[in-house]
């Protein structure tokens, strides 16, 4: 057998991931996986070498839901698989579609104590949809169809392919390989017609209606048809901070303002692509009104009734099913009037929502409050920008204030609350959008989970403008370091004013450091104008939180 015909297992995967229609791959390399990044750079797929594993995972989960192919993540064995977890993880909670591939010790020293040896498939398991470890270099292909269609197929999600040293550095002969088809596109499910007719019986009988929009319909590309549903029945909505942009924020019929109000008194909810965990209260009272009835649109049938049983159920596809829902009431011509209490009430409840924060969208005092600081962040963001947020505070407020008119436009610490994978984020916008300016909103806290990976930034020269609100701390910190910090440094305080523009400086970007809110909009055009990565550096106050809940668990 003359060699030509062979092929190793390093090319053989890079083959795999190409014909999956993965075009980049993410990584930390090192033994055993060094090869397979040369070798996807020889297969023509883009290699991004990140400086941490959580954070090359990070990047590779937001890559999968903006594509709609797995984003695919290399790390090496034991510690490196361990920190990969934490993307997996993310992935698996935020149903975003990811293939993390581990290096292996190699097979035939298991349980000697081998470099970095671990239990890989064990550990990544509850993690993810699937994880297996690769025992043949003949069955490559089969095995990155299998987690490419896990990955994407009903809920995306997860997966985890064990590679050993001997699998990656082995061969076998061409005629050998495992042939596999490229998995298509997800097939698209839809409702029973009869459940389409129930939920706009439900709909149409409401008082008080109110849509729930997920991130879901953003994944299902279901946003024209999401905002034809809202313009033609007029029904208010309110999104989730991950559903943000399906229907753009300036939408008249956005209740997110006034969001305690709508949740509290709806009698009749559209939980479209959306979930009753955490971030909607479960679905629960007091949040809700106990006898609310819920019309459930889900990928997922598990789903349905979860927390809160379903007075109608829609199980698919969300693009496919809001177009049955479209079309099924172009036969009836019912929609919800302008003047009713409920519309009133709501359209009250948000200008006074608005009206409330006004004074600290206005003030001028240096060091700048939230509101302050993002009037001006909000006026410079281009219509078609990217949004990455993390932090507490920052996050938070930053979604409520900053305008994103695009679906699947918006990443941050989503399901999980993930801290930490802003800037795996903002990397993954930058490769997957060269086209679109990727803007990266970060608490000063949080710059500090992956900051590293401003190098990642600037050696590829990839374009992201980060602002960092600085309030030292992970929440409000203290003026300054007191007298022996163990002991009397309040436990969440971080150096105040500390300067992570410098450090996007000293690896070759642009850093801007601010101190009095009147000099933001100039430091945020010259980060815009300059064509690398850049970051603006705003001290803000110690004392500017977001308006008080009321409840104090919402916080």
């Amino acid at each position: 057998m003359n060699e030509m015909s062979k092929i190793t297992g390093a090319t053989l995967i890079a083959r795999s991931l190409k014909q999956q229609g993965i075009d980049h791959l993410f990584g930390v390399v090192g033994f055993p996986v060094g090869p397979i990044a040369v070798a996807a750079q020889e297969e023509g797929i883009k290699y991004v070498g990140m400086r941490n594993e959580q954070a090359a995972s990070y990047a590779a989960q937001a890559y999968g839901y903006m594509t709609g192919r797995p984003g695919a993540c290399i790390v090496v064995t034991g510690p490196g698989v361990v920190h990969g977890l934490a993307g997996l993880a993310n992935a698996q909670q935020n149903c975003w579609p990811m293939i993390l591939i581990g290096g292996a010790s190699e097979t035939y020293r298991g349980g000697m104590g081998a470099f970095q040896e671990e239990r890989q498939v064990l550990i990544a398991t509850p993690f993810c949809k699937f994880a297996h470890g690769i025992e043949s270099v003949r069955r490559i292909p089969y095995y990155v169809e299998m987690a490419t269609r896990h990955a994407i197929y009903g809920r995306p999600g997860a997966c985890y392919l064990d590679l050993p040293d001997d699998i990656i550095s082995g061969e076998c002969d061409l005629d050998d390989i495992v042939q596999v088809e490229r998995v298509p596109e997800p097939p698209r499910m839809v409702a029973p017609t009869e459940n389409i007719e129930a939920a706009l019986d439900v709909l149409e009988g409401a008082e008080r209606p109110l849509v729930l929009v997920g991130k879901g319909m953003a994944w299902a590309h279901a946003e024209n048809e999401v905002r034809d549903f809202i313009d033609r029945t007029q029904i208010p909505f309110v999104r989730s901070p991950m559903g943000k942009g399906v229907i753009p924020d300036d939408h008249p019929l956005a209740a997110s303002a006034a969001r305690t109000l709508a949740l509290q008194q709806a009698d009749v909810i559209f939980l479209m692509g959306a979930r009753f965990n955490w971030i909607f209260h479960f679905g629960l009272a007091p949040r809700f009104a106990p006898d609310v009835k819920v019309i459930q649109l889900d990928i997922s049938p598990e789903e349905i009734g979860h927390n809160k049983p379903s007075e109608v159920a829609l199980v698919g596809d969300g693009k496919a099913i809001m177009s049955q829902i479209n079309q099924a009431l172009e036969g009836r011509q019912w929609f919800y009037p302008k003047d009713t209490p409920w519309r009133t009430a709501l359209g009250e409840k948000v200008s006074a929502n608005v009206a409330q924060i006004q004074a600290q969208v206005n003030d001028d005092t240096a060091p700048a409050g939230y509101f302050r600081a993002l009037r001006d962040v909000a006026a410079w963001m281009p219509e078609n920008a990217i949004l990455s947020a993390e932090g507490a505070g920052t996050m938070d407020i930053g979604l409520t204030q900053l305008p994103v008119s695009d679906a699947r436009a918006c990443l941050n610490a989503g399901t999980y609350g993930t801290m930490g994978v802003g800037l795996g984020h903002a990397i993954a916008a930058c490769v997957v959008h060269p086209d679109r300016p990727v803007i990266h909103l970060s608490g000063d806290s949080a710059i500090g989970f992956s900051g590293m990976e401003m190098e990642t930034l600037a050696r590829y020269n990839l374009p992201a403008k980060i602002v960092v609100l600085n309030n030292g701390g992970i929440g409000p910190g203290m003026p300054e370091i007191p007298e022996d910090p163990m002991i009397n440094m309040k436990p969440n305080a971080l150096i105040y004013g500390a300067r992570y523009d410098k450090i996007m400086e000293d690896f070759g970007g642009k850093g801007f450091f601010v101190e009095d809110p009147r000099d933001i909009p100039t430091a945020l055009d010259q980060a815009m104008a300059f064509p690398g990565p850049a970051l603006v550096n705003i001290v803000i106050s110690q004392s500017s939180t977001r308006k008080p809940q009321q409840f104090t668990w919402h916080s």
